[in-house]
């Protein structure tokens, strides 16, 4: 895990013992100090941890002065009291004073454990509403792992970076959009990016798995299980354990499907097809879904206690047609990707101008079809018009905007929007339904609106 930790205590066997376990957990960025003062020129010399676990009694600096220290000098920084007072009156004060936990010694290695993961779990949501509050783009910290996915959107590259915060936790994660969005490449992404990164990344079509053999395929079955099963099989849960499963296409997955699964989920525990004895299984779920599945709740033909168990993040892409300024840089990596075999081809104005006209229905993958058939076409010559497919074929490149005295007067239409919608959503006193059922939209477009103009 890439959380930093500082643990400051005066007792150094206790200190190594501390290190050893979070080594054991997966945190592998952990200091240790036995000497107050050194810790408390540490912090003030401007070095910044995500957690301090510190003790209460230390000579020359208490607990108190420790974390009042930090609070003042790197108040992101969430501390945790670990000590053998078990005193309620200094658990309140140290809570007061801004620390996120009191433990009390001994402390045993699953309650340290849980105490760390809740604490970055408070981390990674308020660094996701810092995002949603950021006027500006946010930095990646490791941009390798988001290399293919291609944009400049604003929208996209704050989702890439929530996306990011995601994957430090192993909480499930729902991503949404429409086909050919990329929702397979940002669950890469977000394994990639997890401490699970070294084991497998598993992805399965649900709507591809057959009911009749679901059981089978998923959870595996033991010789004999049934007619034909000559040797066992592990099935997908046992070949991602400690690794990321996505389940693609989940809105597919047939009602009487969706309780097993929910069971895994919730218990971690699953029976092979033919045996009784229940196998434990550590995998992160990714899903991900072209459908509105709060429709497919209101029809029953999607379980909402599993709908909340996988939303536990939500990450939605948008379509092509809601970011056209990734057009160029889209079209110029598809360029490259087919320059062996069209090799000088460049898109011509009128091109450009065609394809920002088009809405792609296939998004991405369709405008990366596209460009593969008109480099096919070109044979190393410029892109035309003529060579694109016959929607985009027929369509009238735009004229040249010429810039006007008064054109500092147009509302952009993006800011059109966001005033009326909030005009309509406040006048029916923030109900979301009768929203809209004013503006003709879905719940989930009118959540994604608000969302992006950071309204909760």
């Amino acid at each position: 895990m890439d959380a930093k930790i500082i643990i400051i205590d005066d007792d150094w066997d206790f200190l190594e013992l501390m290190k050893a376990r979070l080594a054991g957990a997966g945190f592998q960025q952990v200091r240790i100090i036995d000497d107050p003062q050194k810790a408390a020129a540490l912090i003030q010399g401007g070095e910044v941890f995500d957690i301090a676990l510190i003790d209460m009694t230390m000579p020359e600096m208490d607990g108190f002065q420790i974390l009042d220290l930090i609070k003042n000098n790197s108040p992101r920084t969430e501390c945790l009291i670990v000590t053998g007072m078990n005193d309620v009156r200094i658990a309140v004060q140290c809570l007061r004073k801004g620390a996120y936990d009191y433990l009390v010694k001994p402390v045993s290695e699953e309650e340290l454990v849980f105490s760390l993961r809740r604490t970055l779990e408070k981390i990674r949501l308020l660094d996701i509403l810092g995002i949603e509050k950021s006027k500006g783009l946010p930095v990646l910290s490791h941009p390798e792992a988001f290399r293919a996915i291609i944009t400049r959107d604003k929208v996209v590259s704050r989702l890439l970076k929530e996306a990011e915060l995601h994957a430090g936790s192993d909480v499930p994660i729902l991503i949404t959009g429409e086909s050919g969005t990329g929702k397979e490449l940002l669950a890469r992404a977000i394994h990639a990016v997890s401490s699970r990164s070294r084991y497998p990344f598993m992805p399965v079509n649900m709507g591809g798995v057959s009911p009749t053999l679901f059981e089978a395929e998923f959870f595996g079955h033991t010789r004999g299980a049934f007619t034909g099963a000559e040797k066992d099989r592990a099935g997908f849960l046992k070949n991602a354990n400690h690794g990321t499963l996505f389940l693609d296409e989940i809105g597919n997955l047939p009602p009487e499907m969706q309780g097993k699964l929910l069971r895994v989920l919730q218990d971690g525990e699953y029976s092979q097809l033919g045996s009784s004895l229940r196998l434990k299984v550590d995998v992160r779920f990714v899903a991900a879904t072209n459908e509105d599945l709060e429709s497919l709740i209101n029809e029953k033909k999607f379980r909402k206690d599993l709908y909340y168990r996988i939303r536990g993040g939500w990450l939605h892409l948008p379509p092509l047609r809601e970011r056209k300024e990734d057009l160029p840089v889209l079209v110029e990596h598809f360029l490259r990707e087919c320059r062996n075999g069209g090799e000088g081809c460049s898109v011509t104005d009128e091109a450009l101008s065609v394809l920002r006209q088009y809405d792609y229905p296939g998004n991405i993958r369709e405008l990366k079809s596209i460009i593969q058939s008109a480099v096919n076409l070109a044979q190393g010559g410029p892109i035309t018009p003529r060579l694109f497919p016959s929607p985009l074929r027929d369509m009238q490149p735009l004229p040249p905007v010429k810039a006007e005295e008064n054109d500092e007067a147009v509302i952009p239409l993006p800011e059109m929007e966001k005033a009326y919608v909030l005009k309509v959503y406040n006048r029916t006193n923030q109900n979301k339904s009768r929203t809209c059922r004013l503006l003709g939209i879905g719940m989930n477009t009118l959540r994604r609106k608000l969302r992006s103009y950071g309204v909760p």
